[in-house]
């Protein structure tokens, strides 16, 4: 695809032409490991570049989209994969080593698939799975900036005929420049949240490219103005009924985070070995010849490992709660999965932001120049990180471990 011509700031993008083919749709999880793979080797080559210049990463999302990865969690009586969470974390913490903005931007499109499976009706479950395996990507128009609370929506729908109209705006709305459909999280009458699923093109619909964090530069965010949007009520999902009784649909959208942070974690880890093998020297008063040979650095890097592969099967343990919650929904399998998401989800959270530190500490002075571009792992960590606080989670724990009490039933738990 040709690049597209970045608008001044306050201009809406436009919609991006959708592939011209169908999308390759896959069989099994090997299958979806082996093509995680190849496409992270690939985004790693760009990824420093793509962040320092905040590259919109257009070719690598079609391609990403294209290979069968963003319709994994689509059901197989649709005709989809329905592979396991087990191998769409691996598919997501691959990515995200190569480069968490990509990893993070089919998030809330992995979400809005499941929430349909959960609560929509038959008929638009055939509809928009249809299009997602032929290669749509949802993007997201799903928190306001000015409300009080995350949960607290402004955004509000009318019915008008077969359509409803949207009126609002959004931020933080991560894929929305660069999607085929912006799942939009609007209230009704009775203040209840329901997913109207536009057309990127819809009239009314603008996207502005006003992302400025410092972290996760290219996950195509922003703010996205509805104004008066029309959205057929065959893209209408009643998204509060995957709340309203115990469904997985939270711990889903919560364990996409964990294996993007897991990612960092990953790749900063990786990259200062490689930089203490070839580029850090050994401290003065040390008498040895190589940093490698620090036996503090050796420690250190030993503890970071071990962190990371205790991260990675805590994700492994939660993704397989899940699974269990999605084919047997009920308020002990849907807490088991809350539970171990949120565990999963401390310790990536306080490992991403620890190894991109002990990243300068080991490596030293050095690499901290420009030229490297290692401050974007703890850019990216710091900023993904704020998500959704620990400080909830470890209180979540200690209220079920402690009082029996289950975490409530939202997106964030």
């Amino acid at each position: 695809m040709n690049a597209i011509t970045k608008p001044s700031l306050r201009e809406g993008v436009p919609p991006i032409a959708r592939p011209a083919e169908p999308a390759h749709i896959i069989r099994d999880d090997e299958e979806a490991i082996d093509t995680a793979r190849a496409l992270a080797a690939h985004f790693a080559e760009g990824a420093a570049k793509r962040d320092r210049e905040r590259i919109w990463p257009i070719a690598e999302l079609d391609a990403f989209s294209q290979s069968g990865l963003w319709s994994l969690n689509v059901p197989r009586a649709f005709g989809g994969p329905e592979l396991s969470y087990r191998a769409i974390v691996k598919v997501i913490d691959i990515i995200s080593t190569a480069d968490p903005s990509l990893g993070q931007i089919p998030q809330n499109h992995i979400g809005v698939v499941a929430a349909i499976r959960t609560v929509g009706e038959p008929e638009q479950q055939k509809l928009l799975f249809e299009k997602v395996l032929a290669g749509a990507r949802f993007g997201n128009a799903f928190s306001e900036f000015g409300s009080k609370r995350a949960a607290d929506f402004e955004t509000s729908f009318t019915e008008d005929g077969d359509d409803v109209i949207v009126s609002g705006q959004k931020f933080y709305s991560t894929g929305a420049l660069l999607a085929h459909f912006v799942p939009i999280v609007a209230v009704d009458g009775e203040s209840r949240a329901w997913y109207a699923i536009a057309d990127r093109g819809a009239p009314g619909l603008t996207v502005i490219d006003d992302w400025s964090a410092f972290g996760q530069r290219t996950t195509l965010s922003g703010t996205v103005i509805l104004d008066k949007v029309r959205v057929p009520k065959t893209h209408v999902i009643a998204g509060w009924k995957g709340y309203a009784e115990p469904t997985a649909d939270g711990p889903i959208f919560q364990i996409i985070q964990v294996a993007v942070d897991t990612g960092i974690a990953s790749a900063a880890i990786d990259d200062t070995i490689q930089f203490l093998r070839t580029k850090s020297r050994p401290w003065v008063d040390s008498g040895l010849n190589h940093a490698w040979q620090d036996p503090y650095v050796i420690q250190a890097i030993g503890g970071l490992k071990l962190r990371l592969n205790a991260a990675r099967a805590l994700l492994d343990r939660a993704a397989i709660a899940v699974d269990e919650a999605v084919a047997n929904p009920g308020a002990e399998t849907v807490a088991n999965a809350q539970i171990s998401t949120a565990e999963a989800k401390v310790l990536s959270t306080e490992l991403a932001i620890d190894a991109t530190n002990k990243l300068f500490e080991l490596a030293g002075t050095r690499s901290t120049l420009a030229e490297h571009a290692l401050d974007r792992h703890w850019r990216n960590a710091r900023t993904h990180t704020l998500h959704d606080p620990v400080r909830w989670k470890y209180a979540i724990l200690g209220n079920y471990y402690l009082n029996g009490e289950k975490p409530p039933l939202h997106a964030w738990s």
